[in-house]
């Protein structure tokens, strides 16, 4: 059976002239194993081993190994929902690598590292975006408007505190003060560091809104610090005495701390108000410029490793501030660390740059073309009464089946393919269907190309084939092994109950044991009821009866004991003095049904032993089945050519 994971259109062709090129060293039930996977998982398996395995040992092995995965097929595993979505997340996931585009990265990385060099001081106007488009296309020509007043003379922090949506202008008038590389939407940055300084930008556009900047002084980076407080916390409008109080306190522990600085993490464990830094001795995360309130800030760059700050008024209260270290921005290596983790996020402006750059890259390599007309046309219908019930059903799944949205490699996918998706979006609204439909449309072209590169991978990169054919198979040889062994041999009662039975003798203890019911209970009294409870009762009802009628005063167990392992079944049957005959609460204890055998008396006395036997039974069984069902061709000739 195909493997519809791995086999994407146009691919076969491709894999047929591979094969070609890689002789065939064994086929089993009409699939080819080709001599680069044979070798690869020789190889792997050699690693694997503590002495090294001949090719004709080897062989038997693999040959049982692809039998199996024959027969996982055979079964419909590799069909499973389950077992697709997993395929093509590990297909993805694997293919992340030859994906990323780490030219693009590096150079994220090289500007970031030298943004960090310096501090840009900024002002800015903000509009918030909404999800419309037309809405949107508005607040861009409203920002403009303002833009043009303030090039013609208007104050620019007035025209922050008259339009500006950023909740911090009433307190800064829109200057955000010096901000540091990293802390902003790139789009944000990027134009604070291009501007000169005192100059009014364009329209800026980030994933939250439009901006208006004007950018201002430069300075050197003050890096990062790593600093320790201690801190009594005190509101702005609290009371004289309070404030006298807490002034008072934090002078205190100034005039001990500078007596005997080793004492200073002491001190913050102690008395510090910051519970989340007092536990560490008041010490802090490292942070950089913009990430504490000013005054704190300041000080905390002011001072000098291993210096103690005077007594540090914040809107919080009180801080006494210990230097520990200056830290250096990030080297090219280590920003590219940093810059990894940012375009992880989807919502970072640089993930959005990687896509679209992939996709640029992907199309022209795969002759992907979108179909702008159809595009136009699905997001006027989409504009009219929004994303409803009657605009699906007019493009999906046959109104949409003969527009074509977009080709890759010849192949046609129709709009109505794609709105088979989106139908997690019925409902949007006629102002946001623009917003939505050219984002959807993007993903899901980008999704196709990498679809059919992931297709190019597999066809024509060794590496990646063969470890996808490994977890491919490997997962199917797994579920079919529970499937047919493992949990078979475990849940077969009567299956393992035969087993024993035939082979009993080959089970043997070296010591006898106590086979029966353990009963602990708090107290003599509980004790006697518990055992007048259970003496007239089968074995079978033990455990549910005394749960019922004890629960929290008796407890049960079986139990299977050679002397020397239980000293409370070493007192109650072999009348031992252990001086442990109780456990914590359970101050009594009696055995029911208890005998000692020297050999098991039932499949339960070993199950584990006999689970273990019974499985390499169905092991042999099974593979024995296997062989005389899958016709397997081995060419000896090839196989003369694997390399150890």
């Amino acid at each position: 059976m195909k493997n519809k994971i791995l086999l994407g259109a146009g691919l076969t062709a491709c894999l047929a002239a591979w094969g070609a090129k890689d002789p065939i060293v064994m086929t089993v039930n009409g699939v080819d194993v080709p001599l680069s996977e044979f070798e690869y998982l020789f190889r792997k398996n050699s690693k694997q081993q503590l002495a090294p395995q001949t090719i004709d040992e080897y062989i038997g092995m693999f040959e049982i190994y692809k039998l199996k995965v024959a027969a996982a097929k055979e079964a419909g595993l590799d069909t499973t929902k389950k077992f697709i979505d997993e395929m093509a997340q590990y297909r993805h996931e694997l293919a992340l690598p030859y994906l990323t585009d780490s030219l693009l990265i590096r150079s994220f990385a090289e500007e970031y590292a030298q943004r960090m060099k310096e501090e840009v001081e900024a002002s800015h106007i903000m509009l918030f975006k909404t999800r419309s488009a037309d809405e949107n296309r508005k607040l861009r020509a409203r920002l403009d408007s303002i833009r043009k007043e303030i090039l013609n003379g208007a104050d620019f922090s007035e025209m922050a505190l008259k339009f500006s949506n950023d909740p911090s202008v009433r307190a800064n008038k829109g200057n955000l003060g010096f901000i540091p590389a990293g802390r902003y939407p790139y789009s944000f940055e990027t134009a604070v560091w291009t501007l000169p300084e005192g100059q009014l930008s364009e329209i800026v556009e980030s994933s939250a809104g439009y901006h208006l900047i004007k950018s201002g002084r430069r300075r050197k980076s003050r890096g990062k610090v790593e600093v320790s407080h201690i801190m009594t916390m005190v509101r702005p409008d609290a009371s004289a005495e309070t404030q006298e109080e807490a002034k008072s306190l934090i002078d205190s522990l100034y005039n001990v701390v500078t007596a005997n600085p080793e004492k200073f993490a002491e001190v913050a464990g102690k008395y510090s108000a910051d519970p989340g830094s007092a536990r560490k001795g008041g010490l802090l995360p490292v942070f950089g410029t913009g990430e504490m309130v000013p005054e704190f800030e300041e000080v905390s760059f002011a001072l000098s490793p291993g210096e103690i700050s005077k007594p540090v008024r914040s809107q919080y209260g009180w801080h006494i501030i210990k230097k520990h270290k200056n830290l250096p921005g990030p080297d090219v290596d280590e920003a590219e660390d940093i810059i990894k983790r940012h375009v992880s996020n989807p919502q970072d402006e640089r993930a959005r740059m990687m896509r679209d750059a992939q996709t640029r890259r992907l199309a022209m390599r795969h002759k992907g073309k979108l179909n702008d007309k159809v595009l136009d046309n699905l997001v006027a219908a989409g504009k009219i009464n929004g994303l409803d019930s009657a605009f699906f059903a007019s493009y999906s799944p046959k109104g949409g089946e003969s527009l074509t949205l977009f080709t890759i490699g010849g192949k046609k996918f129709s709009a109505g393919e794609f709105l088979d998706g989106m139908k997690g979006a019925e409902g949007v609204p006629a102002e946001m269907a623009e917003t939505v439909l050219r984002n959807g449309v993007d993903v899901f072209f980008n999704s196709k190309l990498v679809e059919a590169e992931e297709d190019r991978l597999y066809a024509t990169n060794i590496d990646y084939r063969n470890l996808l054919n490994e977890y491919h198979d490997g997962t199917l040889l797994y579920e079919i092994s529970v499937d047919k062994v493992w949990d078979k041999a475990s849940s077969d009662t009567e299956g393992l109950e035969k087993y024993f039975e035939v082979h009993r003798d080959d089970y043997h203890w070296h010591t006898p044991r106590v086979k029966g019911y353990l009963v602990q209970a708090v107290n003599d009294s509980v004790g006697a009821l518990a055992k007048e409870t259970l003496i007239n009762l089968p074995a079978d009802q033990y455990m549910d009866a005394l749960k019922k009628d004890f629960k929290g005063v008796a407890v049960i167990e079986k139990v299977l004991s050679p002397k020397g392992q239980n000293p409370i079944v070493d007192e109650l049957f072999y009348g031992v003095e252990t001086g442990k005959g109780n456990n914590g609460k359970f101050k009594t204890a009696f055995l029911l049904d208890a005998k000692e055998l020297s050999a098991p008396e039932t499949v339960e006395d070993v199950r584990p032993s006999v689970v273990s036997d019974y499985q390499n039974e169905l092991e042999k069984e099974w593979v024995e089945q296997l062989r005389s069902t899958y016709p397997v061709k081995i060419n000896r000739k090839q196989l003369k050519k694997v390399k150890p």
